[in-house]
């Protein structure tokens, strides 16, 4: 990766939808050229995805939490995170260091939502020793976008 590439995965973090004519005059390369860069950061994996930010809240997701799961044993890992993947709700899942296996960020409608889908979704599932909620009064920042040095 070099300058040019930084300036472009800047650029797209602020605008994913931005035209490669528009992404080419700021970085001063042909629209073509551009696109074969991008492309290539896509084959390479540093992009993964391009995604559409949503607003929970105005689509009926008025409730956030953060619930850190307990295995009683490795040997439950792959079932537990097989069911994972499989839960809409369940928008992250980290593996951590500490107290608890995995914390996830769950998004969904209201309180008794939150409760299906601990209790009879996560819960619910062999070897889960524990939870703990956290729920989500008010997000004051949330990003995807990365810290990246400077350019050249």
């Amino acid at each position: 990766m070099n300058s040019l590439d930084m300036k472009i995965i800047k650029l797209l973090m602020q605008d994913a939808r931005m035209k490669w004519s528009t992404l080419a005059k700021h970085i001063g390369l042909s629209a073509p050229a551009t696109a074969d860069r991008v492309n290539r950061l896509q084959e390479q994996g540093i992009i993964r995805r391009f995604e559409t930010v949503l607003d929970p809240a105005r689509l009926g997701y008025d409730l956030g939490a953060f619930v850190a799961v307990s295995l009683e044993r490795p040997e439950h890992r792959d079932p537990f995170l097989q069911r994972i993947q499989e839960l809409p709700h369940v928008l992250e899942c980290h593996h951590v260091a500490g107290e608890d296996d995995y914390l996830l960020k769950i998004r969904c409608r209201n309180t008794e939502e939150l409760d299906d889908i601990i209790t009879n979704q996560i819960k619910s599932l062999h070897g889960i020793s524990r939870t703990k909620t956290t729920i989500i009064m008010r997000t004051l920042k949330e990003s995807t976008a990365l810290p990246l040095l400077p350019e050249d």
